[in-house]
């Protein structure tokens, strides 16, 4: 049967489908690809397509929020798992002996707990250490105002719950370690060899703070009225930001001495110019107990 075609029209290209004369003469199809606007499959097409890239310019944000995020956590902020805990980091409340009451502030100078520089403080694990200042108003009459330099050896590969030393044996340590709920599970292994507490995904952290001497003037080792001879046993809760003690000198009277807490708001200064992140922390409390 002979085929009879239009009549002849000059040859031209059409710039948005490519097809001859611009006419939807035949499909453009390649490997599964339309060119041809003309067709319903090209216009589902395209619309997969628009949205696959607005898929894909929300997966590139995300992740470089991520990134960001995850950057400054690492670097700027404390680590998550050491909560309220960290460098830097500052409580606020009141000492109480018997019916008197003293406004008592602690600074934590630096801690190394993890493999993070923070700030130009460097954190190492291997060394569990923390050290600070425990400043205290009205305690004598001499010192109005009393700061002392304190240093701490936190429970992990380092240290033990074994204290040998500070006139502490093993008796004094199970007495005082054993006021802890927390430890409670752990008595039954602390004098075993070769038992390490591991404080990773934990939620206490165990410690010993030992005050060591005046600030400024280091040449004073006692005061009449206040005693810093002796050290305490540290339970720090991550999740609730608490910490409890328990004071310990071989010669110290049994008059409980309880004091009290709350984390500070702080500044955070981010590596971007002119910018700081007011974060108010949520309160902590502070409490230490003296035989």
């Amino acid at each position: 049967m002979p085929v009879f075609s239009n009549p002849v029209i000059a040859s031209t290209t059409s710039p948005i489908n490519g097809n001859i004369n611009g006419l939807p003469d035949k499909c453009m199809c390649v490997d599964g690809v339309c060119l041809d606007p003309s067709h319903k499959h090209y216009a589902e097409q395209q619309k997969k397509y628009q949205e696959h890239f607005k898929q894909q310019q929300l997966l590139q944000k995300r992740k470089r929020r991520l990134s960001l995020s995850t950057e400054i956590s690492t670097v700027r902020l404390m680590p998550t798992t050491t909560c309220s805990l960290y460098s830097g980091s500052k409580f606020r409340g009141e000492q109480r002996s018997g019916r008197s009451s003293y406004d008592v502030a602690v600074h934590i100078q630096i801690i190394q707990l993890a493999n993070i520089s923070l700030v130009s403080q460097h954190v190492d694990l291997s060394e569990s250490f923390l050290c600070g200042y425990l400043h205290i108003k009205g305690l004598t009459e001499d010192y109005p105002e009393l700061t002392t330099f304190f240093e701490a050896e936190i429970i992990g590969r380092k240290y033990s719950f074994l204290t040998k030393k500070w006139d502490a044996d093993d008796k004094v340590d199970v007495q005082h370690w054993i006021r802890f709920p927390a430890f409670r599970p752990l008595q039954k292994h602390m004098k075993k060899d070769g038992f390490v507490y591991d404080f990773h995904n934990k939620d206490y952290i165990f410690m010993r703070w030992k005050e060591h001497f005046l600030v400024p003037d280091h040449r004073v080792k006692t005061i009449n009225g206040a005693s810093f001879a002796g050290f305490y046993y540290i339970c720090y809760q991550l999740s609730t930001g608490i910490i409890t003690g328990f004071y310990f000198h071989k010669t110290s009277e049994r008059q409980q001495r309880v004091l009290s807490l709350y984390a500070t708001l702080y500044i955070v200064n981010f590596p971007f110019p002119s910018t700081k992140h007011i974060i108010n922390k949520q309160l902590s409390t502070f409490t230490i107990a003296q035989d």
